[in-house]
């Protein structure tokens, strides 16, 4: 009984059910940022999911990405936030993992391949 209330008072927070995404796509996350003069706007993050987890409300997605100097960027973001403005998928790979966290290790143009 108590999951069943739960899930009627977090039913109107969710936030992005209908983007069908996977560990292993490239995402391109739309992320609200606070501008210098009470403004905001939108700064687009774009990465390969390595990660998925948690439930409901609490789902969490971690997007990895190779910034400047080949340094591996990544942000653990969650998915009904309201900072998360959009979600794009941008590219779709075939994994046979549910974590890739071998991603970590790769260099070069090996890390941008799935």
């Amino acid at each position: 009984m108590n999951t069943l209330v739960i899930s009627k008072v977090e039913e109107p927070r969710y936030r992005h059910k209908d983007v069908d995404f996977r560990v292993g796509d490239t995402l391109r996350l739309g992320l609200k940022v606070k501008d210098s003069k009470e403004g905001e706007r939108i700064q687009y993050f774009q990465g390969i999911l390595i990660r998925v987890s948690g439930s409901g409300l609490r789902q969490t997605l971690t997007v990895r990405k190779i910034g400047a100097n080949s340094i591996g960027v990544e942000k653990i973001i969650p998915l009904h936030s309201p900072v998360l403005d959009s979600i794009e998928v941008v590219k779709r790979s075939k994994v046979r993992r549910a974590r890739l966290y071998y991603m970590r290790d790769r260099v070069g143009k090996s890390a941008l391949n799935v």
